[in-house]
């Protein structure tokens, strides 16, 4: 296969990482005789600095004639003034709709090696195998009017809306369906029915797409209780769907369950086979430049690349076969009480790939 991955290595360690994970691809490229071009583009607050924005068009360009789109990070304190007009998030916000990605995957697996890794207890890790799947392109983080204002009195006042439409419900649940009926058949449905006239109409609207699937259990869950549930019991769920800011939220939660942000991948998927691929965790400026980051959830992600946009299974299971092995035979990095450097993860999982 010849294929052409964008490359936005943005901000903080997001340079690192995606550099240490393009070593991996190239090898598994090398093995089984593909072609991966690199097409490198500016993103977040690195664009900022370079063009004024954190989306240049020529970003959304090349990610519009590449196959793929392997992201490392975006965001930092040097621009995280929350008044400023233009913010590196807008970024990352503006090419998933550029792309037309509606739905982010985040698959959550316990690795039993690192069980002391995680803050839950060891009984509530066994079996935890979970996909949450994040409505990406509506929600309260693109809806319209939004505005603040000074009142007369001197006060200040803010407003975001929350819009949802069928459509945009239905696509993103219809996936977790067909995503569902690959694994062990079960959706749980996240909302705030109780409150929300939006959650109201994602249940309704989730009730008329399971009935599509009779092979596929529909259960739902309001937002809060599915946030408990996470960590008394997350061993029973299977796929989560829900909305763009309760899967933000719930899915950093859910990371903590292996014991490490920086483990957890995640894909963004639309109609056709281009996605964009990142870890789940943010550019952690405080490591930045020291060469420590944990390079594996970028690594995994690009594993979901090989999957999801150019049809590799074999090649993205030796990926995620190599970092288990890695971890499994004790390499660790420092954020999972190792002293592994980035490179020296790299290395290890390149020499476990088979």
């Amino acid at each position: 296969m010849d294929a052409t991955i964008v490359v936005l290595g943005g901000d903080g360690i997001g340079p690192e990482i995606v550099h240490a994970t393009r070593r991996v691809l190239d090898a598994v490229a090398l093995r089984h005789g593909h072609t991966l071009r690199y097409d490198e583009q500016l993103i977040g607050g690195a664009a900022i600095d370079a063009t004024g924005q954190p989306l240049p068009a020529a970003t959304v360009e090349a990610c519009r004639r590449a196959d793929a789109v392997l992201l490392g990070a975006v965001g930092g304190p040097k621009w995280d003034d929350p008044r400023a007009p233009v913010r590196p998030e807008q970024g990352l916000l503006g090419i998933r709709k550029a792309l037309g990605l509606y739905a982010n995957l985040r698959p959550v697996k316990v690795y039993p090696a690192l069980a002391d890794a995680s803050p839950l207890k060891a009984e509530r890790l066994v079996g935890v195998d979970l996909l949450v799947v994040r409505e990406l392109t509506g929600g309260i983080y693109f809806g319209q009017p939004r505005l603040r204002e000074r009142r007369e009195d001197g006060s200040e006042r803010a407003v975001d809306t929350l819009e949802y439409t069928d459509g945009e419900i239905r696509r993103v649940v219809r996936l977790a369906c067909q995503l569902a009926r690959q694994r062990r058949g079960l959706v749980t449905s996240v909302d705030k029915a109780n409150v929300l006239e939006s959650s109201r109409l994602w249940r309704q609207v989730a009730i008329e797409v399971a009935a599509e699937y009779p092979d596929v259990k529909l259960e739902h869950q309001l937002v809060d209780s599915a946030a408990m549930r996470l960590v008394t019991h997350p061993a029973g769920f299977d796929v989560i769907v829900t909305e763009n800011m309760f899967g933000d939220i719930l899915t950093d939660e859910a990371a903590v369950i292996g014991g490490s942000l920086g483990l957890l991948p995640s894909a963004s998927t639309g109609e056709g086979r281009r996605g964009l691929y990142e870890p789940i965790h943010g550019s952690a400026p405080d490591i930045a430049g020291k060469g420590v980051a944990n390079p594996l959830g970028t690594m995994l992600s690009a594993a979901l690349l090989l999957r999801y946009s150019l049809g590799l299974e074999a090649e993205a299971r030796a990926i995620e076969t190599a970092v288990e092995r890695a971890i499994n035979e004790g390499a660790r990095t420092r954020d999972l009480g190792g002293t592994l450097d980035t490179t020296a993860m790299t290395d290890a999982v390149l020499a476990r790939l088979g």
